[in-house]
């Protein structure tokens, strides 16, 4: 197995688009086989979805509906709110596992890999990408 880690910024956005970096990843690999992306943090999920034609801001939208910032939370350390970003994972996974075909990411026409992270206090994000061969 192959892996590596990279940082990324998610100041001023809450869904951040990581398929080239994916996708060069898998490339250098140039064979059959699985990636699996990791965020390891307990506010922030992995997603595929079409970007660039609203859905990722349908996903913003649907976070604040979802996890108001309200002092609703039981989990209360930080801002007002934040008790919902730590409730994230349990609905967009920090995980995805994906098909690798001679080195090309095997993605739906439309699909995207996207950090999900409503998080404001932490906008520094690690990313681990593994790739298995076949």
């Amino acid at each position: 197995m192959k892996s590596t880690t990279f940082e990324i910024s998610t100041d001023g956005r809450r869904v951040t688009d990581l398929t080239q970096r994916a996708a060069a990843f898998a490339r250098e690999a140039g064979v059959d086989g699985l990636l699996h992306v990791f965020a390891p943090h307990a506010t922030a999920g992995l997603a595929l979805i079409e970007t660039g034609a609203g859905s990722d801001v349908d996903i913003e939208e649907l976070l604040e509906r979802t996890f108001p910032r309200d002092d609703r939370y039981t989990h209360r350390h930080g801002s007002v709110g934040h008790g919902g970003d730590h409730l994230l994972p349990a609905y967009i996974s920090p995980s995805l596992v994906l098909p690798v075909i001679g080195g090309e990411l095997a993605l739906g026409t439309w699909q995207s890999i996207v950090l999900v992270d409503p998080n404001r206090e932490n906008n520094v994000r690690t990313i681990r990408l593994s790739f298995v061969p076949a």
